[in-house]
């Protein structure tokens, strides 16, 4: 457990948190009957929940799951349904963060969020996952972006980043036909790190992932991490190495835990990090 976070978890709806292994937010979304399907507000409350990982000094790496057979079905269309038919505002329940679905879909942030995709993983769910920073599938994942088939679009992040990576083609077949497809292939493709096989639990690994990271350099991981987030959004790789040079990297160079780690290489001695101030 981490015992030295500063602020309590803010109050999430439906979900599940948790700080199961020291400096890792475990979070599971929790409406199993509904396939973990969010309603409106859960968008706000995720943001809300992301913006404080970043901020929580204590906290490197998380993992975001779901419970039961699905990690997320995408949105709650019966609510959706509710609203077209007059009994609720059709603007409040079309609407999400600037952040995106889940809060993630379109998320910069500052640290590394990993999906451990557990089951079905279809149209926001999906939008979340492919723009995460890791994501580790069990053989019982599916994926998709069935809005076609519904009349709806996906329209919370996913289209360019998916054609970015994996491709115009692949990307097409993905979005214009609404099939779901194999963790196998995702993983193939470029969507999915690593594939969990039985008896392994995906959460589980994902948390040794996590915990793998969160061992390493805070202050590296975050200036690394915005190196590549920096190439995801599209810099100039020249103008993005500067800029991350001049700036987070600037902050961190001859800091506490540069020299402790160079120390600790020279002492032959694991490390001992301080929690990041960047």
């Amino acid at each position: 457990m981490c015992r030295n976070i500063r602020s309590p978890y803010p109050n999430v709806p439906d979900t599940i948190i948790s700080t199961p292994v020291p400096h890792v937010l475990l979070v599971k979304l929790n409406r199993p009957k509904q396939l973990n399907a969010l309603r409106r507000e859960m968008h706000y409350h995720l943001a809300n929940l992301w913006t404080w990982y970043d901020s929580e000094p204590s906290l490197r790496c998380a993992v975001i799951t779901g419970t039961g057979r699905a990690f997320c079905a995408g949105a709650d269309l019966k609510e959706w349904n509710d609203a077209h038919e007059g009994s609720a505002n059709v603007e409040e329940v079309e609407k999400w963060t600037d952040d995106g679905f889940g809060g993630l879909s379109n998320r910069r942030g500052k640290k590394p969020v990993i999906a451990a995709v557990n089951g079905l993983c279809l149209g926001g769910g999906m939008e979340m996952v492919l723009n995460v920073d890791l994501v580790l599938a069990s053989e019982a994942a599916k994926f998709g972006l069935p809005e076609v088939k519904r009349g709806v679009v996906a329209i919370a992040g996913a289209l360019p980043r998916l054609t970015k990576l994996v491709g115009r083609i692949r990307a097409t077949e993905i979005a214009l036909t609404g099939r779901m497809f194999t963790p196998e292939k995702m993983e193939a493709w470029g969507v999915v790190n690593e594939v969990v096989r039985a008896p392994k639990d995906v959460v589980e690994e994902a948390l040794r992932w996590a915990a793998e990271i969160a061992g390493n350099s805070p202050d590296s991981v975050l200036v690394s991490r915005e190196g590549l987030v920096s190439g995801w959004d599209g810099e100039d790789p020249q103008q993005a190495t500067l800029r991350v040079g001049n700036t987070i990297f600037r902050k961190m160079d001859g800091g506490e835990n540069m020299k402790e780690g160079v120390l600790s290489f020279v002492e032959k001695r694991p490390p001992v990090w301080k929690d990041s101030k960047l």
